[in-house]
């Protein structure tokens, strides 16, 4: 039996459609939907997905949520709060126009945000990037938050109008916890989604002071 192609140690007891070879089943694990775009034909996929998609979403585990939402909420911050409008406009966006799209799939997009967030690459392309998989609506809120500048009513001189990495991360945990709690354990429904709709509902008016840029 041949070595695998990629650790080029183990055996390929697996062959891989997106590569179009085979590899190990340990290299296909930590390949998997990470940095290899899988068809959804592969076997492997689709008995590992649903229990990838857990670890994600679990990623962060809520102790106290209640407190946690209480104490030093940083969206009581004009500037941070104005991020997470913008952050959570395609989902509301995409919810209204998909009706299968569910608190899952949102946090989901808003992991995948994080995380290339948090890797900050910039306009750089790595090795293997083009075979990454990509989330649609994480890219859409990626796109967003990039274009983000708050306009406060007052600038300050020397005080830049763009995000740091690190308000970016420090909001978007923010929403993904929030988004945890208000799903109530039922991630296949839109209690979340919904909270985001009826929210947006009653900042409507603000928009007239400040625009809130939405996809097209």
């Amino acid at each position: 039996m041949d070595k695998c192609t990629k650790c080029e140690k183990r055996k390929a007891k697996r062959f891989c459609p997106a590569l179009g070879q085979s590899i190990c089943s340990l290299c296909c694990g930590q390949l998997r939907e990470k940095k290899l775009h899988c068809p959804p034909e592969c076997p492997y996929l689709s008995k590992h997905k649903s229990y990838q998609e857990k670890r994600i979403i679990e990623r962060q585990h809520i102790p106290h949520p209640r407190q946690t939402f209480e104490e030093e909420d940083i969206l009581k911050d004009e500037r941070m709060a104005w991020l997470a409008v913008h952050i959570e406009a395609p989902l509301m966006e995409y919810a209204e126009k998909d009706p299968s799209l569910d608190d899952k799939d949102a946090l989901l997009a808003l992991e995948y945000v994080r995380e290339k967030t948090e890797k900050d690459k910039g306009r750089f392309l790595m090795p293997d990037e083009s075979l990454k998989p990509q989330n649609d609506l994480g890219e859409a809120i990626y796109h967003m938050i990039e274009q983000c500048k708050h306009e406060g009513r007052i600038i300050m001189p020397g005080i830049s109008q763009t995000y740091s990495k690190e308000e970016k991360l420090k909001v978007l945990d923010k929403i993904i916890l929030t988004a945890k709690y208000l799903a109530k354990g039922n991630l296949e429904g839109r209690g979340y989604l919904q909270a985001v709709k009826e929210r947006f509902s009653r900042i409507k008016g603000m928009s007239q002071q400040k625009k809130i840029l939405t996809i097209p």
